[in-house]
């Protein structure tokens, strides 16, 4: 047994690291910026046991430029320098010499190593006029986080979520907030926070992007001829949705409104129950929502109803814009996702109105469910968004929105934008990568580590990167 290992601790031992490209088939617009490919970053981690045993685990995420780094610089230089950066963490973490339950090694990396390697490369890079923000670097290192969650669940002969508890872990969660937090997590466990019981299935929220199309009018004769929907009203019938995301622009209200109208009618006309706006933190003055949601209340109120909740109106950086939004909330539930980089941010946004969280894997499986579990303590509530993840990045993504209890389901939109990519993974969970009557279906699931079943996959992969 390693010096100061524990009978279930684990350290990392080595990692493989793998970049598959992918293709829209239709534009996909964050905010200002219209993304048409993405690299998704792989990596196969070992980790070992005290005892000597070894197991393997998978993790992947989107390096979603636009969302993660909003910016001038082109995609291109953009998509180089978080593929460089992801680069430098598998070198990071195959140095990193720390034993531990997978919380305690991520939170750890994030504290000490990730701010660290951030600012080195920062400085390198500083010829490109902008340092890469904290939620590119939380993106680049999740891959692996997952993966090492995945890696320790496998060796220890358990399904990942069966190793948040006493028995495996060295610490509760005083250790993880402070000793400000003892009253109420003193002997608590992420597993007390989490579902015991979580569903088979998941109701499916629809991302309508700014770039897609409405109405037969739009078409123009260039759209992909692929045996996939293009109208947002064919999406609504084939795959039985109730549940729309409208992406809004944030800048320019008369859109925004307009846009909202257009599918909260044709969401109607399809038999759609829910509405939620996302305004991708461009908007400065919680005034601009305010007077849409009035305006929406006043001329529809049917469709106001409908909005279950708005999401990230306001700019990444909360601490530098600390805007007060509980006019916002007061209408109707406001949910952070951009700014809730950690359970930190979370806390701070609870103070300013923020009524509720976005979960996101690639914020890596640590700070997600550190975040969700402080959110359930404090009255907070929780949604799991998409990060358009295909592949296995969709897999950690529906279990972390069973297993965490949100407002409504779950979104998931990769089958939009590219369901092709993920074909080989969907052959083993059909479920999971097509929305049948509105939901999607955790049924195929392993029994062991996030239950990828990855050697039953037939992917094959690109030579590693390192």
């Amino acid at each position: 047994m390693p010096k100061n290992m524990k009978n279930n601790d684990a350290r990392l031992i080595g990692c493989e690291l793998y970049f598959l490209p992918v293709a829209t088939r239709i534009p996909l617009k964050f905010g200002p910026e219209t993304t048409t490919r993405v690299t998704c970053a792989r990596t196969r981690v070992v980790m070992e046991g005290a005892d000597g045993r070894q197991a393997a685990g998978w993790g992947e995420t989107p390096l979603s430029c636009a969302w993660v780094w909003p910016s001038e610089l082109t995609y291109a230089e953009r998509d180089r320098m978080l593929r460089e950066f992801t680069r430098r963490l598998a070198g990071r973490l195959s140095g990193f010499d720390c034993s531990g339950h997978p919380l305690e090694i991520g939170n750890l990396f994030m504290e000490k190593e990730l701010p660290d390697l951030r600012a080195e490369f920062n400085r390198e890079e500083r010829a490109n006029r902008e340092t890469m923000p904290w939620l590119a670097a939380l993106a680049c290192y999740s891959l692996f986080d997952l993966a090492i969650h995945d890696a320790y669940a496998v060796l220890n002969g358990r399904f990942v979520y069966d190793i948040y508890t006493g028995e495996f872990m060295n610490h509760d969660l005083v250790w993880y907030y402070g000793e400000e937090y003892r009253d109420r997590f003193a002997g608590k466990y992420p597993a007390d926070f989490l579902s015991p019981s979580p569903p088979a299935e998941l109701t499916a929220w629809h991302l309508v992007g700014g770039k897609d199309l409405l109405d037969p009018g739009e078409l123009t004769g260039g759209e992909p001829d692929d045996g996939y929907p293009v109208l947002l009203s064919d999406w609504i019938r084939r795959d039985g949705l109730k549940c729309l995301k409208v992406k809004l622009t944030g800048d320019n209200p008369d859109w925004d409104y307009a846009r909202l109208v257009a599918v909260g009618k044709l969401g109607i006309a399809g038999g759609v129950d829910w509405l939620s706006a996302d305004f991708n933190c461009t908007v400065q003055d919680p005034a601009y929502v305010n007077s849409i949601l009035d305006r929406l209340l006043l001329d529809h109120p049917r469709l106001y109803g409908m909005i279950l909740y708005v999401e990230q109106p306001f700019p990444h950086d909360l601490s530098s814009h600390r805007i007060d939004v509980r006019s916002v909330s007061a209408r109707k539930p406001l949910f952070m996702d951009e700014s809730a980089h950690d359970w930190r941010y979370v806390a701070l946004g609870r103070t300013l109105g923020w009524t509720g969280v976005a979960l996101k894997t690639c914020k890596t499986q640590t700070g997600a469910l550190l975040s969700a579990c402080w959110a359930k303590a404090h009255d907070v509530l929780l949604m799991v968004q998409d990060l358009t993840n295909p592949m296995l990045a969709q897999i950690p993504h529906l279990l972390l929105a069973a297993r965490v209890g949100t407002i409504m389901g779950v979104e998931t939109n990769g089958m939009q934008f590219y369901p092709e990519a993920s074909a080989p993974e969907a052959r083993i969970h059909p479920g999971m990568y097509r929305r049948r009557n509105g939901r999607v279906s955790l049924a195929s699931l392993g029994k062991l580590g996030f239950g990828y079943r990855v050697e039953e996959i037939a992917r094959e992969l690109p030579p590693p990167e390192n």
